[in-house]
């Protein structure tokens, strides 16, 4: 609802914008009819958007991937004339033009090269904890990647797994949403391209919101819980080891972590962008594991950090969800985010004593194919060994 909210609001800024323009400048419009009809014209994709959500019997694969391109060409026709609005109200016509262009060419960036351009963040995790023989142990983190909504889903797979061979990990983690509706957006195609991805600790992944099928308007035809397993089988088939509220050991030279996974509770879907979640099961998810052990906890959403805190685990917890909103500024070593506004930990590494929290930015997209800043993200964490 939150979303929905910014985006009507965002709606209804431009129409009024547009309205207070034809007001103040009609008499010039006259002469130019074809203004008129752009900033009418330049509406009508979100209108389609909505119209065909509204209509439509179930959010289809096809139409999720045709709005998301839809709401972003309205964007790009939308909020450069805003910015164009804006400035001549300071007098500054010629500035707003030129800022107007920026911001289009932003847009086209984030939607091209942003969207697609790999990037590959490392952080080191020095932790007393730790035993000896897991000092140096690689981990690659994964998450978010959406596949209903990405353009060319195997070759952009393809990039992704090529990137995670090429840092050599101990153990790979996928932290959740594999796809972006539902379950038949996976293909053995991209079952063959992802079966790649190996790590001698394991590939282990947990569910997100979007893996959980809840977004399925038509739950007759497949409903929410057959669509999750079927994710989960396929994952099973691909290699991973899907953890549902439970908790694995890892063995390296005779000494041992645990890992622990939290899934997805399809309840907290209206709840998923709130800071303060209902208890987790983590009694279930933790029960019979010695505190004593550095452990390692994936979850999908970052919120229920501090409840794994409190329960005395979660030495290292990495989560996903957030994707920084898929625009992120950094400014003189900080980073600023639409998703500040909703999140107190959105994106990176985040520290509580011995304890830390790294939230992936994912490398799919959702509500707009594009990325500003806030690139697809392969996590590469290390863990260390310290007095």
């Amino acid at each position: 609802m939150t979303f929905l909210f910014f985006f009507i609001l965002l709606f209804l800024t431009a129409i009024a914008a547009d309205y207070c323009f034809w007001r103040r400048h009609r008499a010039s419009l006259r002469r130019h009819r074809w203004a008129v009809v752009w900033m009418v014209g330049s509406h009508l994709p979100l209108l389609v958007m909505i119209l065909s959500g509204w209509l439509a019997r179930d959010n289809t694969t096809g139409l999720m991937l045709v709005s998301i391109w839809l709401f972003w060409i309205w964007l790009l026709l939308t909020l450069p004339r805003l910015v164009c609005y804006l400035f001549r109200r300071m007098h500054l016509p010629r500035a707003g033009i030129a800022v107007g262009v920026g911001v289009a060419g932003s847009l086209i960036w984030g939607a091209t090269i942003g969207r697609t351009t790999l990037h590959v963040s490392r952080t080191e995790i020095c932790s007393a904890k730790l035993p000896a023989a897991f000092d140096g142990f690689r981990i690659v983190q994964l998450s978010d990647m959406h596949i209903g909504t990405l353009v060319s889903p195997e070759r952009e797979l393809q990039r992704i797994v090529d990137s995670v061979e090429a840092l050599h990990p101990d153990l790979i983690v996928f932290t959740g949403d594999l796809v972006n509706i539902r379950s038949s957006e996976l293909n053995d195609r991209n079952a063959a391209v992802l079966r790649r991805l190996q790590a001698p600790c394991g590939v282990f992944s947990v569910t997100g919101n979007h893996d959980a099928g809840v977004y399925i308007k038509d739950s007759m035809r497949q409903p929410a819980a057959e669509s999750l397993q079927e994710v989960i089988a396929w994952q099973r088939r691909s290699g991973w080891q899907v953890l549902e509220d439970t908790t694995v050991y890892l063995t390296r030279g005779g000494e041992r972590i645990s890992f622990s996974g939290i899934s997805f509770d399809p309840a907290l879907r209206k709840k998923r962008h709130d800071s303060e979640l209902p208890p987790a099961r983590l009694d279930v998810v933790y029960r019979g594991v010695p505190d004593s052990l550095f452990n390692i906890t994936a979850v999908h959403l970052p919120q229920l950090w501090t409840q794994v805190l409190d329960f005395g685990y979660g030495d290292l917890t990495l989560a996903g969800h957030v994707h920084s909103m898929q625009m992120k500024l950094r400014i003189c070593g900080r980073s600023f985010s639409p998703a500040r506004l909703l999140y107190k930990r959105w994106s990176g590494r985040y520290d509580d004593g011995a304890r830390t929290l790294y939230i992936n930015d994912g490398t799919g997209y959702v509500l707009y194919p594009m990325r500003l800043g806030a690139w697809p993200e392969i996590s590469l964490i290390t863990l260390r060994r310290c007095g």
